[in-house]
């Protein structure tokens, strides 16, 4: 494998993540998203103001960007219990979302972005993280299964142009030990 890491997103990688994202989805989703809703993902408006606050990492795999991982303190309305009530801890809860190229997968690009995203956000004061998951999800929820994350009991149902799509919140440490 050619030489691999994580780094600061810029605004000059902002193609390649809007292209990865797109393409994944499309790949990865199409039996859970309608094509309307594939069609009309995230703007690049709303990538480059996350890439300017500092919250996207891209993988890379020699001079390839392979992934990203999209992470930052989590919302109130993305941490609160099923209820409506926030947890103890919801000023330092982390809300992330990795995505990897299908081609890349399997060569360690997630975990080394969670686990980059988790030091930055420990270093920050964060002290859990939280992310979203299809249901359906299988591959995307054993890799945080694997990193030690697990579904706490939430769920929500999103209207995917008229066809619900269920989602998991899994939780867990932002200490992610990488392989030896």
């Amino acid at each position: 494998m050619a030489d691999a890491g994580v780094h600061l997103a810029t605004a000059a990688d902002l193609p390649e993540i809007v292209r990865i994202h797109r393409e994944t989805w499309r790949l990865a989703y199409a039996q859970l998203l309608p094509p309307e809703v594939l069609d009309t993902l995230d703007t690049d408006e709303a990538w480059g103001l996350a890439v300017q606050q500092g919250a996207v990492l891209k993988a890379v795999e020699g001079e390839w960007i392979v992934g990203f991982v999209v992470a930052s303190k989590a919302p109130d309305d993305e941490v609160a219990k099923a209820d409506g009530s926030l947890p103890e801890d919801a000023a330092t809860t982390a809300l992330l979302s990795v995505l990897v190229e299908p081609r890349w997968g399997r060569r360690g690009h997630g975990t080394r972005l969670v686990a980059e995203a988790c030091r930055r956000l420990s270093e920050a004061g964060a002290t859990r993280g939280i992310a979203w998951v299809p249901e359906a999800d299988k591959a995307s929820r054993n890799f945080y299964e694997r990193l030690g994350w697990t579904g706490d009991g939430t769920v929500r149902t999103l209207d995917a142009s008229g066809r619900p799509l269920r989602e998991v919140r899994v939780s867990g440490p932002l200490e992610i030990r990488l392989g030896d």
